[in-house]
């Protein structure tokens, strides 16, 4: 009994020491919700941004988060594949064969509709989004997950018959500013925008009644209410407390008027009038997620380093004593820098089954190499046969050889190589924000969804200022062993 009771202490108490982990969506809403229930749970952390939906319900399905922001329309079309407009029971039930619950509507719809400038329209008699179909000479700008999505741009071109060729994806944000600049004439909204009025935008009626409603509410893992039960129970009593028109207040806080995401949120959960205070560039850069972005970042640049350096430099010296091997091994690391960032993100997600700083990881490992192994090989390959030949007639092995001769002299190389991956490590990282493994792209993915250039300068500053720091620690390095070896 007593180690049964123990257990159970032992059990209670982790489950207290364990935040609730709360995701969002790279959208403003969505990290505005992720952050009232993130400051509604009290004992809760954020992780905010993690990509598109699949992204996102990949995260909580593996664990990585415990709930998020979703809705109705959604879950039923995008995630299960669902027709019709599914109830709340119904979407339980089969959430339920993956463990998920969804649950806590929080009292408005925001569904998706197609916008045009109000003017733009008006000049052509549209209204609706089957007058689209009489013009086929608009440009539209689409959202990329609104092209890929099941409820998305396919469909609604088949139910419409539009006679337009599928657009180039564009990010949601930089969307308002084209049509705001007349370079495209139709885009894909939210009908909780709050730059619609700003920005005099029409939202066109979807008068064959293709889109389903789409009601917040929150996607989480089954056991949730269990495991945080006090936590959880501040939230569940978020139920039907926020109206379309506080979103938008709330949305507006952070597009219109320079708050942050925290800010925006905490007009609803401290029901205060002003939000604080807008955003300034010097505000922003040392903002209070500044040390955490940094320490992220630092982890995400140098792990990644440390094992490229791990792994590089052998592959180099193997390349460079075997000459058989050479061209498979300079080719396969070639091939990795081929291959774009956010598709060899989305396949180490796949392969490794959670999203995060481990594929994020795997990422800049894998970019990081060429450099190392083609300074290595070319370094070995440059200090000639002359050396080992006098290595061989002191009686040196060829382990000791290489060791005491042939890396001393091509360290130089080495190092330069290795600074080359670092500085590009610093770069890359950036991207890693986009599948939640944090870092300074956390604040580029902000301003990317407010289109705010504050926030974009906020994280692109720090990036570009450790690049320089990274690059300035490696020349001193390479100085002083050259200084090193003349004194010798």
């Amino acid at each position: 009994m007593r180690r049964l009771a123990a257990a159970a202490l032992l059990l209670a108490f982790a489950a207290h020491a364990e935040p609730l982990r709360v995701g969002s969506k790279r959208f403003t809403e969505s990290y505005i919700l992720g952050e009232i229930v993130t400051q509604t749970a009290g004992d809760a952390v954020h992780r905010p941004g993690l990509g598109s939906t699949g992204i996102v319900f990949a995260a909580l399905r593996a664990g990585v988060i415990d709930v998020y922001p979703e809705y109705t329309g959604t879950i039923a079309k995008e995630i299960l594949k669902i027709e019709g407009d599914a109830s709340l029971d119904a979407l339980n039930r089969a959430l339920a064969n993956d463990g998920l619950a969804a649950g806590v509507p929080l009292g408005f719809n925001d569904g998706y509709a197609l916008a045009m400038r109000r003017d733009r329209a008006e000049a052509l008699g549209i209204r609706r989004i089957s007058d689209l179909a009489r013009h086929a000479q608009l440009k539209l700008g689409l959202s990329q997950e609104f092209l890929g999505r099941a409820d998305g741009w396919k469909g609604l071109q088949a139910a419409y018959q539009l006679p337009f060729a599928t657009p180039a994806g564009l990010d949601h944000g930089l969307a308002y500013e084209a049509i705001s600049a007349g370079q495209i004439d139709v885009m894909d909204v939210y009908t909780t925008d709050a730059k619609l009025e700003r920005y005099r935008l029409l939202a066109l009626d979807d008068d064959r009644r293709y889109f389903p409603r789409y009601d917040a509410v929150l996607l989480y893992r089954a056991d949730v209410p269990r495991r945080f039960a006090a936590a959880w129970g501040r939230v569940a009593a978020l139920e039907g407390r926020i109206d379309e028109r506080a979103m938008i207040r709330m949305n507006a806080a952070a597009e219109l008027d320079g708050r942050s995401f925290a800010q925006a949120a905490a007009l609803f959960t401290h029901a205060g009038p002003g939000g604080g205070a807008r955003r300034t560039l010097l505000g922003a850069l040392f903002g209070p997620d500044f040390a955490r972005l940094s320490a992220e970042h630092l982890v995400l640049v140098f792990v990644s380093l440390a094992a490229s350096i791990a792994l590089g430099i052998p592959l180099g010296i193997t390349a460079a004593k075997r000459p058989r091997l050479a061209g498979m091994i300079l080719g396969a690391v070639a091939v990795v820098q081929t291959i774009p960032a956010l598709a060899l993100l989305a396949f180490l997600i796949a392969l490794v089954g959670t999203i995060g700083t481990l594929p994020a990881l795997l990422a800049l490992f894998l970019y990081a190499l060429l450099p190392i192994v083609r300074n290595t090989h070319a370094a070995l390959l440059e200090s000639g046969r002359g050396l080992r030949q006098a290595g061989m007639a002191l009686g040196l092995r060829p382990r000791e050889i290489l060791v005491q001769v042939e890396l001393p002299i091509a360290l130089p190389a080495i190092l330069a190589g290795i600074k080359t991956s670092a500085v590009i490590n610093v770069g890359t990282a950036t991207i890693a924000a986009f599948i939640g493994a944090g870092g300074y792209g956390e604040r580029i993915a902000s301003g990317l969804a407010l289109n705010d250039n504050v926030t974009l300068l906020a994280g692109a500053i720090p990036a570009a200022a450790l690049a320089l720091l990274v690059q300035g620690a490696f020349d001193l390095a390479e100085r002083r062993l050259v200084a090193d070896r003349q004194a010798r």
